[in-house]
């Protein structure tokens, strides 16, 4: 990879982009790279929503006529976060070769192949299962943009708002899984403008239910998108090939922030696709159970407003004390949800609801964190496949913990959590959080 050196430009021109230099105000235009910020974090609320669509529209299948079983359900949910993560270790690797306005355009376009699906899917309760996990699979494109738009944007800002930049497209983007959790419930109600023709399903109850609506409302977003992403975007000259692209495996603190992602986002991307069916299993057989979908948007919510809002403070004092708080915080809401997952009543929920928020709220914590400790800890080109790699195997979350509660218990699960969380927040402390870290960020 290589980035042109800083020229001197006459104080009433905008800088040349072949010679883009963040670091360097001659070189930099912060109007571009604002206005790449926001176009770019659109799309990914958009892909986070796709992503996230089969977790809202799962709990509801059986509902209108499918008969599948709880494994099934777990696995249909879990599939996004495997192609979302094997996806991810794609789209590393395309900022630099693609650019920017190519990228995002092409990502928009793509998310409208899930919406599709699902469309569809929820019209026809014949529809093979099989059928359903390629659907399922497909939206992991959502989670797979992630790892290529995030090193992508830390092109356009210079270290000093790192932070701030990375920490909103994250944390906006993140918000996507609450909307489509928040969105769902209410868009199933009623047809559509334009689309009322679509019959709608009849519920267990008798209820006309337009499920199909969860991928058909998102779909004229995502085409806004690409338009947005043809229009106004620009292409800046950060280049390397695959190979250069290597270097970073090399790095020990590539495989440390990986582990410390893995905790933070890893956790908090596998909790907020399970919640509902976690609800649904461990409440639903009790009399006046909670509904998943009135509560399962309300953690990711949280979380992603946490890493919004704490982006510029970890621009000011580091990313390091917050990765570190966000760490203790985790290992405390895991141990404490442990003992609601086996209720003797359904009033427990609300213990468990509250664990599962701080849980929520200190990943975001952790999250804005780690985005702003690897700018610092990597050089620029390095940064971006640091970030990119890190976020790659982070989306794995899902799956992980889909996996996991179709093999053990609940319970058991969140025992190795808190055991995992607490490996992670040590080394936060000892390589970059303590006085003398030998790598304070």
């Amino acid at each position: 990879m290589s980035v042109a050196p800083p020229t001197q430009y006459a104080a009433n021109l905008q800088p040349d982009l072949s010679n883009w230099d963040p670091e360097h105000d001659e070189t930099w235009d912060p109007k571009l790279a604002w206005r790449t910020l926001w176009i770019t974090t659109f799309s990914l609320t958009l892909s986070f929503a796709t992503w996230y669509l089969v977790s809202a529209i799962a709990p509801r299948l059986n509902d209108i006529g499918y008969s599948l079983t709880p494994g099934q359900l777990y696995w249909l949910v879990a599939l996004p976060g495997l192609a979302g993560g094997l996806l991810r270790l794609v789209f590393m690797f395309l900022p630099p070769m693609m650019g920017t306005r190519a990228l995002v355009a092409m990502s928009s376009a793509l998310l409208v192949l899930p919406m599709i699906g699902w469309t569809l899917a929820a019209r026809d309760t014949s529809t093979p299962y099989w059928v359903l996990l390629a659907l399922s699979f497909s939206a992991g494109i959502g989670g797979g943009t992630f790892s290529g738009f995030m090193a992508s944007t830390s092109y356009f800002f210079p270290k000093r708002l790192a932070g701030t930049a990375l920490g909103l497209q994250a944390g906006l983007g993140n918000f996507g899984i609450g909307l489509m959790q928040l969105l769902l419930p209410w868009v199933v109600g009623f047809g559509l403008l334009g689309t009322a023709a679509l019959t709608p399903q009849s519920s267990a109850a008798g209820d006309l239910v337009w499920l199909h609506n969860g991928g058909l409302v998102l779909i004229p977003w995502a085409l806004l998108a690409v338009v947005l992403s043809v229009v106004y975007l620009r292409r800046v000259p950060v280049t390397a090939n695959f190979r250069q692209q290597m270097d970073i495996f090399g790095v020990k603190h590539t495989w440390i922030m990986t582990a410390i992602y893995l905790m933070s986002f890893g956790a908090y991307s596998g909790l907020a696709a399970q919640m509902g069916l976690i609800i649904l299993n461990v409440y639903g057989d009790f009399p006046d159970a909670p509904n998943p979908l009135a509560f399962a948007f309300i953690g990711p919510v949280v979380g992603a407003l946490v890493r919004a809002a704490s982006g510029p403070f970890c621009d000011r004092w580091g990313g390091a004390i917050f990765t570190f708080v966000g760490g203790l915080g985790m290992v405390a809401g895991t141990a404490f949800t442990s003992f609601f997952l086996t209720p003797t009543s359904v009033d427990e929920f609300w213990g468990f609801l509250a664990g599962m928020i701080v849980i929520f709220f200190f990943a975001g914590l952790a999250n804005a964190g780690t985005f702003k400790q690897m700018p610092m800890i990597f050089p620029k080109r390095q940064a971006g496949g640091a970030i990119a790699w890190t976020s790659a195997i982070a989306a794995f979350g899902p799956f992980i913990v889909g996996i996991s509660l179709t093999a053990i218990s609940p319970t058991a699960f969140f025992i190795g959590c808190t055991v995992f969380c607490v490996f992670c927040t040590w080394l936060v402390w000892f390589y970059y959080a303590r006085k003398g870290a030998p790598f304070p960020s």
